[in-house]
């Protein structure tokens, strides 16, 4: 990995949850090319094919190194056996809703009680150190004046209007902190990402690469005022290996954010500067915070928008990179890979539209 203090254990099994996920993909992808045995959980065997399919994609031949292990964050089988024999965890599955649940506790009871069980096991099985994906979620989420932000700050799971989602990031991460130092005997990580972009290994890419795709196929004419954070999915994947094996890591918090904060519109822009087939696909018009928070009222994918108030966050990565030597892509190049990912999966565009024509222009 090129970084002081990091070295490659030789014949050690790593597993990792949420393998059949974008980050978990290009995870374990990363894994197997550095050279680890992988063990991957899936809820049921039949999505072994899901993680198989991803690393054809990626260009990894497993070589005989990556197993499974069938175990579901709602119940406790198979998490014992899933650890056994293990060196490391790399715990990524969470729930993650394209629509709002129904209730809070479809997503705040596995996240949190998953990530339990999930510790709870790999300290059994004499695991020294679990690396927890959280999310900037947990970070960020609760407007502070100024809107500078680092690994100090934490969204107030009370905060009005917040997301489940992001509840539930929160408690999971907050009750994960807390078994560590009630229970001891393990070591604990954990990576808050921004927005994830970057190239997608399957059709069914995560809400932040699926942006770009809904760009591209004409589904977002106008767009909410809302800056994030962006962090490309192998940088998110490489800052997990980092933190599993750098001795500084444990007890740690590390945000994964590429640079300056950026808006929908400017996603927008740089789409239409790589792919100006697709100009007239790409939103064309940006909605005022006055506008953002009435639609917010009865539309609540707007909710995050309205919530953050137009601020422009100021998002810290200075201690992945001064602690763990971590170095992120350029954010430009990270929004042209997810659309040059999506393209060669193929899109489904309006009439008059070719994928060729995208292509063959921004070749």
């Amino acid at each position: 990995m090129n970084a002081e203090d990091l070295t490659t254990p030789a014949d050690e099994t790593v597993l990792v949850t949420g393998g059949t996920g974008y980050v978990g993909g290009h995870t374990v992808a990363r894994l197997l090319r550095e050279g680890y045995r992988t063990r991957v959980t899936v809820r049921e065997p039949g999505q072994r094919a899901e993680v198989l399919d991803q690393l054809r994609r990626a260009g990894v031949d497993p070589a005989g190194r990556l197993e499974f292990a069938v175990a579901n964050l709602s119940g406790d089988k198979g998490w014992a056996d899933a650890v056994d024999g293990v060196g490391h965890v790399l715990h990524l599955a969470s729930p993650f809703p394209f629509t709002p649940p129904e209730t809070e506790a479809e997503l705040i009871l596995p996240a949190r009680d998953g990530a339990l069980r999930v510790i709870a096991a790999a300290r059994a099985a004499g695991v020294p150190r679990v690396v927890m994906t959280s999310s900037y979620a947990a970070v960020g989420y609760t407007v502070k004046p100024g809107g500078h932000y680092s690994e100090e700050d934490w969204t107030d799971p009370d905060t009005h209007g917040l997301p489940a989602y992001h509840r539930s990031k929160v408690l999971a991460e907050r009750a994960a902190w807390d078994f560590v130092r009630t229970h001891g005997g393990i070591e604990l990580a954990v990576v808050n990402p921004t927005g994830i972009f970057g190239p997608v290994l399957s059709d069914r890419p995560s809400a932040s690469a699926g942006l770009v795709k809904a760009m591209l196929t004409g589904r977002m004419p106008v767009v909410p005022i809302m800056y994030f954070g962006v962090v490309d999915v192998r940088d998110v994947a490489d800052l997990h290996l980092r933190a599993m094996l750098h001795p500084k890591a444990a007890g740690e918090r590390f945000i994964g954010v590429s640079g300056p904060s950026i808006s929908f519109f400017d996603v927008a822009r740089i789409l239409r500067e790589h792919f100006p087939a697709a100009a007239d696909l790409l939103p064309s018009a940006e909605l005022t915070i006055e506008q953002v928070r009435e639609a917010a009222k009865t539309d609540p994918s707007l909710r995050d928008a309205a919530g953050l108030g137009g601020q422009i966050p100021v998002i810290s990565n200075d201690k992945a990179r001064s602690v763990l030597g971590w170095e992120p892509r350029d954010v430009t190049g990270t929004i042209v890979e997810t659309a040059d990912s999506h393209l060669r999966l193929g899109l489904t565009l309006p009439e008059g539209h070719s994928l060729h024509g995208l292509r063959s222009l921004h070749a």
